[in-house]
């Protein structure tokens, strides 16, 4: 089994829900990090054999595979294949495995993937709402709810039933909820994304023009009060708007090659694939799926929690890294270290790469060896990355 090697990461800064990224077609917005990765390497375009994207609402805009589109759309040229994933939130991570996959069983060289989503212009749970608008039934089939009678749509539950599943109070989601912003805020004002973020033109009500390359989302008047305050989704819960990730546009990608790609490019590794595996698990509480995935994955590694540097674990509601930390025994000043999804954002198929861009940034700049990504996914499911800084 040959290694698997990443020689670049870039994402966009999120855009707000109708704020800097609304004019962007999706297509277009992940040829952006197509083309950002083809600047950053200088690879031949024609030695890239495939682009794997992510993607979660792949209807409309989004539609008849955007990953192919992306490269038609895109300075690759048009020998290029593409091809779409969704294993839901987790969709851009998967990408990224299965590049990895087809790098080190020796099949190809290079390969990008990458992730897009524009919840703005193809918003959350609009695949699940078209087929009943035209007269055919939910996604969820009668056996799938034979099987599981409370499987629910809404992750929204399967974060409150995780919140109760682990003993976790309202307070300590919510001091976890204004730590993101915390750590998005002091990362933005040290630069610390500069050079995972790729600069997109916006163009403001004004007819001016401007570079987006700032997290939309970060609330830099964020305060511990005005958080608490917020009102709870469910009575009697624990989780608030304040205290789940944001609706966010966006896209992300990275490079993986084999060794003959790194010779063929004549470039660096910023990091190697150390172990990459999936896991199902309850579809019905839904989100608590990256825990045992993290321990699978440690165990098939031969490595413990302690080996780990750094973490990302999207922030899909604050509930999930909370229970993360206190289950697994993670240290806090370890995790999420420059803000997370409650405050940058989670635009659904890019989040996968989004997170390895930052993950393979705070392993620079800590000087850290071995870095952990996981996520929840709709369904029951976690896909767990782990990567060794090069």
């Amino acid at each position: 089994m040959g290694e698997a090697y990443i020689v670049a990461a870039t994402r966009t800064a999120g855009g707000r829900k109708g704020g800097k990224l609304k004019d962007w077609h999706p297509v277009d917005l992940g040829a952006v990090v197509i083309n950002e990765l083809m600047d950053r390497t200088g690879a031949d375009p024609a030695l890239v054999e495939d682009v794997i994207m992510g993607c979660v609402g792949q209807v409309g805009e989004q539609s008849i595979n955007v990953g192919r589109n992306a490269v038609l759309a895109s300075k690759l040229p048009e020998s290029v294949p593409g091809t779409s994933v969704d294993r839901q939130c987790g969709s851009s991570q998967q990408a990224l495995q299965y590049a990895a996959q087809a790098v080190m069983s020796g099949t190809m060289d290079v390969v990008i993937a990458a992730g897009v989503e524009s919840m703005t212009r193809v918003p959350m749970g609009l695949s699940a709402a078209l087929p009943a608008q035209n007269g055919f039934g939910q996604y969820m089939s009668p056996r799938m709810q034979a099987r599981y009678p409370n499987i629910q749509f809404s992750q929204f539950m399967g974060a409150e039933m995780v919140a109760a599943k682990y003993g976790l109070t309202k307070d300590e989601i919510d001091e976890y909820s204004f730590q993101s912003h915390q750590r998005a805020i002091a990362a933005t004002q040290a630069g610390n994304f500069k050079n995972e973020i790729v600069g997109v033109e916006v163009v403001g009500p004004d007819g001016s023009k401007s570079i987006h390359n700032v997290d939309e989302g970060i609330r830099f008047d964020a305060s511990l009060d005005a958080i608490k305050g917020v009102k709870l989704l469910a009575e009697g819960g624990r989780l608030t708007a304040a205290s789940s990730s944001q609706i966010c546009d966006g896209a992300s990608g990275v490079m993986v090659v084999s060794e003959a790609g790194l010779k063929a490019l004549g470039v660096k590794p910023l990091a190697r694939i150390h172990h990459l595996s999936v896991l199902g698990h309850d579809p019905v509480i839904m989100l608590e799926a990256p825990l045992p995935a993290t321990e699978r994955a440690l165990k098939k590694a031969g490595m413990k929690i302690g080996d780990i540097d750094a973490f990302e674990v999207n922030e899909a509601f604050g509930s999930v890294p909370v229970a993360y930390i206190k289950s697994l025994g993670v240290d806090p000043a370890k995790i999420n270290v420059n803000g997370g999804a409650i405050a940058l954002g989670h635009p659904l198929g890019a989040s996968g790469t989004k997170l390895m861009a930052t993950l393979l940034n705070v392993l620079e700049q800590k000087g850290g060896r071995y870095g952990l990504q996981t996520m929840c996914e709709g369904g029951g499911m976690a896909n767990v990355t782990i990567v060794e800084r090069l």
